[in-house]
C-alpha cells in the first residue's frame, strides 16, 4: 500500500503549524482517515488535535534529527495504523536528508512551504541555500504577514532560482490573497529565429513549449537529445527527448517532441544526438490534438552530458 505523504516546510515560527492546523480542520481534508503527523521542530504555536475535523490523528514530534529514520517511520506508521502521514519539517533540515529516509512505499504527494513576510526577505540574505533547498521541492509557497513584504521580485527571483513549478501565493492579515503574477523569464533567448539550448535546458523548453507552443512556430531550435523510435511518433518520424524529472526519482519520465526525418531508422534507440530542426504547430495522434512537430534539418551524433536527467525548473 502507498502512503501519501503531505509536507510542510519552512523556517520556525513560519506558519507552518498554523497551516496543519486549518488544513485538519478541514473536513473536506480530514474526513476520517488514519493520520500521522510528525513534527519535526517544537514552536510557540502548538496543533490542537481535539479541533480537528476527525479523531483519527496522532501527534508524534521527534526530539532530535537522530530520530528521523527509515525504521522508526515505519514503526511509526505501523504503530498507529496511518494511511496517510504529514511531516511539520525542520527548516534548518536540508530536504535530501528527508528524501534518504524516507520508507519505499511512502510517496509525496504535495509540498507546502510557509514564510512569514517579516523575515523571509532577511532569511534571503543570510540564510539563502536553505530556502532554494525547500522553494526546490514546493508546489507552494505561502507568505503570510505579506503587507511587510518590500520585494516581491527578490522573492519571486530566488523561488525561480529553484523551480519554475512552485507557485507564490501573498497572504494579508486581513484573510486576503493574492498571487504572484510577475512573468517568468526564460535561460535562453527567443527573440530570434534561431534556437540553441544548453545541456539543462531542455525541460524548461519542453515545458514552455507544451504550454506556449505557437510562441516557436516557424523557429529553428538545436538541441542535445537521446534518440526515442516508437512507432507511436508515425511514419517517417521519431522522438528526440531527454528524461526528465518533476520532483523525485520516482518521477522521472521521458519527454520529447515528435520529430519528421527521412533518415530514422539509421539512428540507434537511446543513443545521444544534436538536434537542429524547425518547429511547426501540427495535429498529432501523439498529442492527442495540435502541437509542436520538428522537421529535422541536420543531426549528428552527440556525447553524452554530464547529467542525464533534465528539470522543469
Amino acid at each position: 500500500m502507498t502512503i501519501p505523504v503531505y509536507l510542510f516546510v519552512g523556517m520556525l515560527e513560519s506558519g507552518k503549524t498554523s497551516f496543519i492546523q486549518e488544513t485538519m480542520e478541514d473536513p473536506k481534508f480530514d474526513s476520517g482517515e488514519k493520520t500521522l503527523l510528525l513534527l519535526c521542530e517544537e514552536g510557540e504555536e502548538e496543533l490542537e488535535p481535539e479541533k480537528f475535523a476527525s479523531a483519527g490523528s496522532v501527534v508524534v514530534t521527534l526530539d532530535s534529527k537522530e530520530q528521523l529514520t527509515t525504521e522508526n517511520l515505519v514503526r511509526w506508521q505501523q504503530e498507529t495504523g496511518a494511511e496517510r502521514v504529514l511531516i511539520e519539517y525542520n527548516g534548518m533540515w536540508l530536504m535530501e536528508e528527508l528524501a534518504a529516509v524516507l520508507p519505499p512505499d511512502w510517496t509525496i504527494y504535495q509540498c507546502i512551504m510557509t514564510a512569514d513576510g517579516t523575515t523571509l526577505e532577511n532569511y534571503l540574505s543570510n540564510m539563502r541555500q536553505l530556502l532554494l533547498d525547500k522553494f526546490a521541492v514546493s508546489e507552494l509557497l505561502v507568505v503570510n504577514r505579506a503587507e511587510k513584504v518590500t520585494d516581491r521580485m527578490e522573492i519571486h527571483k530566488a523561488v525561480r532560482q529553484a523551480s519554475r513549478r512552485c507557485d507564490i501565493a501573498y497572504e494579508y492579515a486581513d484573510g486576503s490573497v493574492e498571487y504572484d503574477d510577475i512573468p517568468d523569464e526564460l535561460p535562453f533567448d527567443v527573440s530570434g529565429q534561431q534556437i540553441t539550448l544548453e545541456d539543462d535546458q531542455f525541460g524548461i523548453w519542453y515545458l514552455d513549449a507544451s504550454e506556449n507552443p505557437a510562441k516557436y512556430k516557424g523557429k529553428t531550435i538545436s538541441f542535445k537529445a537521446q534518440v526515442c523510435q516508437t512507432d507511436r511518433a508515425g511514419k517517417g518520424c521519431f522522438v528526440p527527448g531527454r528524461f526528465a524529472m518533476t520532483c523525485c526519482v520516482d518521477d522521472i519520465t521521458f519527454v520529447g517532441f515528435v520529430c519528421k526525418y527521412d533518415q530514422y531508422k539509421t539512428l540507434e534507440q537511446r543513443s545521444w544526438i544534436w538536434v537542429k530542426a524547425k518547429i511547426n504547430l501540427k495535429y498529432h495522434p501523439l498529442y492527442r490534438g495540435e502541437g509542436p512537430v520538428l522537421t529535422a534539418l541536420e543531426i549528428s551524433p552527440a556525447e553524452a552530458p554530464a547529467e542525464d536527467v533534465v528539470y522543469f525548473s
